[in-house]
């Protein structure tokens, strides 16, 4: 038994996060968060001649949970990061051009006999009732209409199933949870990541900076973005490349200011070549391009986000090269990989920053001794990866569902293999209207349905145990729930008002 080994060494003391950047302060908060009193000594490690990615804006209602597991003031999070509130995605020309939909957060319409409502939409629909979609979805409502509310579990109606994001400058956040971390005591060391010296048995011993200097650590975490310089660099671990089904390639950022009012909503408009995103912030917008390279050329999709923008830019563009995919483990021998370091999905459901909260939660929950059992590995990896595949079909849906056969890569989507997992789920629902998601995926069987329907997919049945409802008693509900939504959009602020001079969020 090697001294790292020894009984007397039952715990991880030493903890390097190799990486700044919203992934490597995020883990940190979270790690001096959970181990209190353990002894562990939390070290994160940035570079002074690297910057960080920092375009990952816009997040999903799990980062409001995030702050309250971190005990951070909502209030003080949002004046600090420059944040706005965030009802949904709204799609913009995906299924065919001139089309739009949403995909909101919180509650759609009410269980009808005990069946989730979005089986009573489809009866509707098949009964040429024509239900409006923003009469069941508070969210999507307040969103089109630029107006903001917080949940309210006392008030009765849709206004308690509301749920939102928030859309945020990462760089600011980056700093917000930094401070946060040094108060709970983690170190930031400042320097760059040359080398490591490896066990005999392959685990990382310790990091070789660049100056000289070394540091060991128990357990290395690995937040150095596309580079993945232990997880890949180091260890080898290999990548599984996804490009097949989503050939996007590149992005370009590009902060501009604020020329009308901030829509509670993340925008994604599709464009010949990939996506346009839209993030409104309370300082500026973020805005960017996603395309494929081998249809679009860098300074073509630039003078397209620029013609769309036509606003005035705030910096200088910032292009980005990936390969969408991940690691063929996050975590290996004693290294776990977060962020981009793990791997890619492009940003069109704001998933980046989850899969960081993600990775440390599902770390957390198999959190190691230095014996650093295989089975927990196992486990671990295993759950990370169902969780990322799974997200990756939901995105891909967004793609081969188009109607579009108007540029190359439009046309290319419509006939392109697909996994067999997302085959399956497209098959159920065109037959029954039905999605069976597995316990714990982060994308509910409602999600599923907001795509499905928005790019125009319709079952061939509604489920059977709508027709316990008769027609009459359905027309009432469908009314009911449409008043109950338009008596609490009617009177809801704007959500610019929350962010007028000296107004206080809550």
């Amino acid at each position: 038994m090697s001294d790292h080994d020894s009984p007397d060494n039952g715990q991880i003391k030493r903890i390097a996060i190799v990486g700044g950047g919203t992934a490597g302060w995020m883990a940190a908060s979270m790690l001096a968060r959970a181990l209190p009193g353990t002894g562990a000594v939390i070290t994160v490690i940035e570079s002074p001649d690297i910057g960080t990615v920092g375009v990952g804006e816009a997040t999903i209602p799990p980062i409001i949970d995030l702050l309250r597991f971190l005990n951070i003031n909502e209030a003080d999070f949002v004046r600090h990061t420059r944040s706005t509130y965030k009802l949904g995605i709204k799609f913009t020309d995906w299924s065919r051009i001139g089309q739009s939909y949403w995909h909101p957060f919180g509650t759609f319409g009410a269980m009808i006999n005990l069946r989730p409502f979005h089986h009573a939409w489809q009866r509707a629909r098949a009964e040429n009732l024509a239900p409006r979609f923003n009469d069941f979805s508070l969210c999507a409502a307040l969103g089109d209409a630029g107006k903001f509310l917080f949940p309210d579990a006392a008030q009765p109606g849709p206004v308690a199933g509301l749920r939102y994001a928030l859309h945020f400058d990462a760089g600011l956040v980056a700093q917000y949870l930094r401070n946060y971390s040094e108060r709970l005591g983690v170190a930031r060391l400042e320097n760059t990541v040359a080398d490591a010296r490896l066990r005999a048995d392959g685990f990382i011993e310790e990091l070789v900076f660049s100056n000289g200097d070394r540091l060991q650590a128990d357990l290395y975490i690995d937040c150095s973005g596309f580079r993945g310089v232990l997880i890949e660099q180091i260890l080898k671990t290999g990548y599984v490349d996804w490009s097949s089904v989503l050939p996007c390639d590149r992005a370009v950022a590009l902060p501009t200011a604020l020329s009308s009012a901030r829509p509670p909503h993340t925008a994604a408009a599709a464009r010949s070549a990939g996506w346009r995103w839209r993030i409104p912030l309370q300082h500026r917008a973020g805005n960017g391009y996603v395309y494929c390279s081998a249809h679009l050329e860098d300074s073509a999709a630039l003078d397209d986000l620029l013609c769309e923008v036509a606003e005035k830019p705030l910096a200088e563009p910032r292009f980005l090269r990936f390969v969408t995919g991940r690691r063929k483990l996050f975590w290996n021998r004693n290294c776990v990989a977060l962020g981009l370091a793990s791997g890619f999905l492009e940003p069109l459901e704001s998933t980046s920053i989850h899969l960081v909260m993600s990775g440390v939660y599902k770390l957390l929950e198999h959190f190691p001794t230095p014996e650093f059992a295989q089975s927990n590995i196992d486990s671990y990896n295993t759950e990370l990866i169902q969780e990322m595949e799974r997200i990756r079909d939901f995105i891909v849906l967004h793609y081969c569902t188009t109607q579009r056969s108007d540029t190359p890569l439009w046309a290319y989507c419509r006939t392109m293999k697909l996994p067999d997992s997302l085959s399956e789920r497209i098959e159920l629902y065109k037959r029954t209207g039905r999605v069976r998601v597995k316990p714990g995926e982060l994308f509910t069987d409602l999600s599923w349905f907001y795509i499905f329907e928005g790019m125009g997919i319709r079952p061939d049945r509604h489920d059977p145990l709508m027709d316990v409802v008769s027609m009459a008693q359905l027309r009432d509900i469908l009314s009911s729930l449409a008043q109950s939504t338009a008596n609490a959009a009617r009177p809801a602020p704007s959500h610019d008002s929350y962010f007028a001079a000296g107004a206080d969020a809550r």
